[in-house]
């Protein structure tokens, strides 16, 4: 290990959290925490995941390697892959991992790798067999927390207590929280750090207290019990249901945005904050009828792929970042930080020379995949390379470009006169949009024929009892 800016890292991922949930990115909604650490980091306005959903995302985020690349199937467990775990494992850097029960993040496909502390929560509670219940069937934990609420506040004031955290603890925020804490206080420096957040995942569960906050208008308990049912039975969703299950969500955004205060808080009370650098990043949007569906089907749309990604490094100083960069900068990043070696096979490149010096990232396309099912709302689990059509896009800060690898359909959006991607360029003849056209197929086209000579791993195909309710509960069948 060589000289570095700080002793410890904390890597802080919130599973579906759009760039406009949250303040640094134009967010109308009072995020303080997310907030707080863009004033003082740096904030990187054009990052972009590499898959819509987590077991396409996560391959890139902790461990700086394509979706598919290796096995031809999800997860980092292939042969010659590193984790980023595993590389400051090696260096002598003591590892934490924390997911709140995301089934894709699991020893399953290889994510607790070089972790010397690792719990992903699937399956158990504690709560006990209640609380099994409420993770495998996360609506109720809705309809616990709204019809209790007002006997809870009722008790809390009694006590002199507040109802700041939730009652049910569906999303495991609490437990991820909880032992993210004490290994804080139990870990010797130099020390890394990941915990996941599920809370803004479908279905959204916020304590009420954060409905509180995130809005004036009466968001009845019968009304929002009613969102959750229409989207649960699959049901047309009008814009009051449309409106109200944006408000959960927002919710759902601001308690994660409050758990992570009292993260940071624990930093604080052991004395690491001066020595800790916290980097926060979305592992993918989240839709709310944006392209005609809700949570994240396999799409290559900005609602789903533009994500929030905030570097807070101590002593550096804080800015924003327009280039385009890739979430596959965090293991390197990461590493560069505590200042050990990337893997020789990452792809991405570290972004600390961004944030120390101002150097501009690599200007390349950010590619990003999917794969689609006969159906676009079919997402079943697993799911690998040979489950459905290949989409594929890349971008950069002005424009996008998807293509579906199987019938060579595309289209191109101007990302700058068109945010929402509703205007097709994929025919224009405008000089503008035939260059963006040609550059970004051609990083498409070499990502699709990398992928091509994959030799593929059918070895994980199926998943235990556990992670396969959890993974039910969260919509995938």
């Amino acid at each position: 290990m060589t000289d570095t800016p700080v002793s410890n890292v904390l890597l802080v991922t919130v599973d579906s959290l759009r760039t406009d949930a949250i303040e640094p990115y134009g967010g109308e909604y009072d995020t303080p925490t997310f907030s707080a650490l863009a004033e003082r980091g740096t904030v990187f306005e054009n990052a972009f995941a590499h898959g819509n959903w987590t077991p396409m995302s996560f391959p890139s985020i902790l461990a700086s390697r394509p979706v598919f690349a290796d096995t031809g199937r999800i997860g980092v467990d292939g042969e010659g892959v590193t984790t980023l775990a595993e590389r400051l494992q090696a260096a002598g850097v003591a590892t934490g991992g924390f997911n709140a029960a995301n089934g894709f993040l699991t020893e399953h496909w290889g994510y607790d790798d070089g972790f010397d502390d690792f719990d992903a929560f699937v399956g158990g509670g504690a709560d006990g067999r209640a609380g099994e219940f409420v993770a495998a069937h996360p609506t109720w934990g809705a309809w616990l927390q709204l019809v209790t609420s007002p006997f809870r506040r009722v008790g809390n004031r009694l006590r002199g207590g507040s109802d700041e955290q939730p009652f049910t603890d569906a999303s495991r925020m609490l437990d991820v929280e909880r032992e993210a804490t004490s290994f804080v206080e139990e870990t010797d420096e130099p020390f890394f750090l990941w915990v996941h957040y599920m809370d803004a995942h479908t279905p959204y569960v916020p304590a009420p207290r954060y409905l509180r906050e995130i809005t004036d208008r009466r968001v009845g308990k019968a009304r929002m019990l009613i969102a959750h049912v229409r989207t649960g039975l699959g049901w047309s969703v009008g814009d009051r249901t449309l409106a109200d299950l944006r408000t959960l969500y927002q919710a759902a955004v601001r308690q994660v945005d409050a758990s992570l205060e009292r993260l940071l808080s624990s930093l604080d009370a052991a004395g690491l904050t001066d020595d800790t650098a916290v980097v926060v990043a979305g592992d993918h949007g989240e839709e709310f009828m944006d392209h005609g569906h809700l949570a994240h089907y396999p799409k290559l749309y900005d609602e789903l792929v533009h994500v929030p990604l905030l570097v807070d490094v101590p002593g550096l100083p804080a800015g924003r970042v327009s280039d385009p960069v890739g979430l596959d900068a965090v293991p390197p990043t990461v590493c560069d930080l505590l200042g050990v070696d990337p893997a020789p096979e990452w792809v991405g490149e570290s972004l600390l020379p961004t944030v120390r010096d101002g150097v501009a990232p690599p200007d390349d396309p950010v590619v990003t995949v999917t794969v689609r099912g006969e159906d676009v709302t079919q997402q079943p689990i697993p799911r690998s390379l040979d489950e459905g059509d290949l989409l594929v896009s890349a971008r950069d800060a002005d424009w996008v470009y998807i293509r579906n690898a199987e019938t060579g359909a595309a289209e191109l959006y101007d990302r700058r006169s068109d945010p929402e991607q509703r205007t097709d360029l994929a025919d224009d003849d405008d000089p503008s949009a035939v260059a963006a056209r040609e550059r970004l197929r051609e990083a498409v086209l070499d990502h699709v024929t990398m992928l091509e000579g994959v030799d593929h791993d059918d070895s994980a195909a199926s998943v235990d009892e556990d992670i396969e309710t959890r993974l039910e509960a969260l919509g995938y069948r």
